[in-house]
């Protein structure tokens, strides 16, 4: 995730983090007696958010209530896109490299998957590949986009980046694993005509 996004989701966060602490806290005191400003949306503790006469006053109006019940449940929607947009696994930026004298060094993670990726587009069979780094700095994971010619082997290309662009990666990186989920797809392409 870039500074931009990652910056924007955080000034997001917080600006609704202090609307929803300030509405909370304000009904909250309320609710314990305190007495609300003259231009506040509840009178005293025993007030409602909408009361029967403002509940039943749209009745003629069909439209009303179903399209507030539908911008609601877009608001829902929309907040758990995002929630699952924020659980997703982000991508590694580092991984530790262990040098043999005890410190270790940081090895950007784009340039581990640009090395990945790029070997194995070479391997036979292999038409595109891409590669993104999960996981923890001294545990990475490898998911692994394949896209297969037409002629290729699938076995035979997934044991070839397995036995040696992985192991190759694995040995450089000095990592003790490096378990990889391989998703290998067939490239698109005409069918031959057989005359």
């Amino acid at each position: 995730m870039s500074a931009m996004p990652r910056t924007v989701n955080r000034v997001i966060l917080a600006l609704l983090g202090l609307v929803l602490l300030v509405l909370g806290g304000s009904v909250l005191a309320i609710g314990l007696g305190a007495s609300p400003p003259s231009w506040w949306i509840h009178d005293g503790r025993h007030d409602v958010l909408l009361s029967a006469a403002d509940r039943t006053s749209r009745r003629d109006e069909g439209w009303f209530w179903p399209t507030v019940i539908g911008g609601l449940a877009l608001v829902v929607l929309l907040a758990l896109w995002w929630l699952s947009a924020q659980l997703r696994r982000r991508r590694l930026a580092e991984v530790l490299v262990e040098t043999g004298d005890g410190e270790g060094a940081l090895l950007r993670g784009r340039a581990l998957e640009q090395v990945l990726a790029g070997e194995a587009e070479v391997l036979d069979g292999v038409e595109r590949a891409h590669t993104a780094l999960t996981g923890r700095r001294g545990t990475p994971r490898a998911r692994v986009d394949l896209v297969l010619t037409p002629d290729a082997t699938p076995s035979a290309a997934l044991h070839r980046f397995s036995s040696e662009v992985l192991a190759r990666a694995r040995t450089s990186a000095g990592l003790a694993s490096l378990p990889a989920t391989v998703r290998l797809r067939g490239v698109k392409h005409r069918a031959e005509r057989v005359s």
